[in-house]
């Protein structure tokens, strides 16, 4: 039988290699690659000489189990990510930029766990208790019966945890745990990955539901291996842009609900606040015109949400112009732009593009193509569109508008703000038009033509 071998790992990217070296190969970095031991052998079959296991207790898929019991936190758009509440035995991580409002918007629901009768324990890897008795003074939490301890050794933690059984374990952050069984530093890919691993497992032997906080690089994702994310049940990140006050904590990850689902967050001096309309914060006032705006009715996760997409065209006195996206995939504006090109006529060759989703939103969905493009040519014939109405669609290659889902929910959304009239592709089947006037386009150069008489 082969032997094991030791592997090496880059603690900054996760990629293994076969042998130590000075550079990692996959991300550049110098002096991060780090010997692993190698996992021992499992038990082998009876027949290869071993022991056998234990036989599994198997089941069909008509079998009736009840739902997960859950437990609201009293934070409406809290609940609304995870599900409908926090899930005994769960097993969550959050992510968000450095000093984004990750610790505060934690401790603000360990309180609210806590006071609606969960016993809690938050526990600080990176600030001392005086400072995170600081904080919860100032947002005005210390009335709340939460359990506070500030330390970074896993076996110290575990054996707290196990002694003291809560029912919510918040642990700030998982990057600055360090287990004493693993020759690496903290924060290492070897490290997350066995802190990450002893803490999920814990809260699936006690019933303890265990939110990991995680710090993200530069692109945005979650710093460590991507296993983690494998690990837990929930994976939210907490988004938001420094210049504007709005919090959005996203799900992309969760198995007692559905992903993709926001909650809407206000940052303010006392705190996280909830957003009841996300809809209204995330548009500026419509009563007056302006050239370039585009109101965008989308939906996030379940939420239909409308958000405000701003253009400006302007022209470059550079050889090569400029695209600028703020809140959009870059892609999809290349793609809009030689769409209206190739298919209408409409050049932006010497014409510097910029992009923007008002109030800090990012707007992922296909849907969005239509407002882009009228955003556009509203910025580039500088000719406003009309307060009252919302636009939303598919843009294919072909130069075809194409229907996109939940259309109902997009104008019911946009006719409780006030909107009377909505610009949407043309529908194959009749439906609902929630007391809107409905404004159908076949294909781009209908819309072009008939909107802003071009093409």
């Amino acid at each position: 039988m082969a032997k094991a071998t030791s592997s090496f790992t880059c603690s900054g990217c996760g990629a293994v290699h076969t042998k130590w070296s000075g550079r990692c190969d996959g991300c550049g970095a110098w002096n991060t690659i780090t010997e692993e031991a190698p996992l021992s052998a499992g038990p082998k079959a009876k027949s290869l000489g071993g022991t056998r296991g234990k036989s599994l207790a198997l089941s069909d898929l008509s079998t009736k189990e009840a739902p997960p019991p859950r437990t609201s936190s009293g934070l409406s758009e809290l609940d609304r990510v995870l599900g409908g509440g926090l899930v005994p035995a769960s097993a969550i991580l959050v992510g968000g930029d450095p000093g984004i409002g990750k610790s505060t918007l934690l401790l603000q629901a360990a309180a609210s766990f806590a006071r609606a009768g969960l016993s809690c324990v938050y526990i600080s890897g990176e600030e001392a208790s005086a400072q995170v008795r600081m904080r919860a003074q100032r947002l005005g939490l210390t009335d709340a019966p939460v359990k506070l301890a500030t330390e970074t050794n896993l076996r110290d933690i575990l054996t707290t945890l196990d002694a003291e059984r809560p029912q919510l374990a918040i642990i700030d952050s998982i990057q600055t745990m360090w287990a004493d069984n693993v020759d690496s530093a903290p924060g290492s890919v070897s490290q997350v990955r066995a802190s990450a691993h002893e803490l999920v497992t814990f809260a699936k032997r006690t019933g303890t539901a265990v939110i990991l906080v995680g710090h993200v690089t530069k692109e945005g994702q979650i710093a460590g291996p991507r296993v983690v994310e494998h690990m837990v049940d929930t994976v939210l990140y907490f988004e938001g842009e420094r210049g504007h006050q709005f919090r959005i904590l996203r799900a992309v990850k969760n198995r007692f609900g559905p992903a993709d689902e926001i909650g809407v967050f206000e940052m303010t001096g006392a705190g996280l606040s909830e957003v009841v309309n996300p809809s209204a914060l995330f548009l500026s006032d419509r009563n007056k015109p302006a050239a370039g705006s585009a109101v965008f009715s989308g939906i996030e996760g379940t939420r239909p949400v409308l958000t405000e997409i701003q253009a400006l065209v302007a022209p470059s006195p550079l050889g090569t112009p400029r695209r600028t996206v703020v809140g959009l995939d870059a892609g999809r504006l290349s793609t809009t732009l030689a769409v209206l090109e190739a298919r209408c006529g409409i050049p932006f060759a010497g014409l510097d593009v910029f992009l923007n989703v008002a109030g800090g939103m990012k707007v992922t969905e296909p849907a969005a193509d239509l407002a882009v493009a009228a955003a556009l040519l509203s910025a580039r014939e500088d000719v406003s569109l009309p307060p009252d109405t919302v636009v939303f669609g598919e843009i294919s290659l072909s130069g075809a508008l194409r229907p996109v889902g939940q259309t109902e929910n997009r104008l019911k959304e946009a006719q409780k703000l006030g909107f009377t009239q909505a610009i949407t592709p043309a529908r194959g089947k009749p439906g609902g038009d929630a007391g809107l006037k409905l404004r159908e386009m076949a294909d781009l150069a209908e819309f072009v033509g008939d909107i802003f008489g071009a093409g």
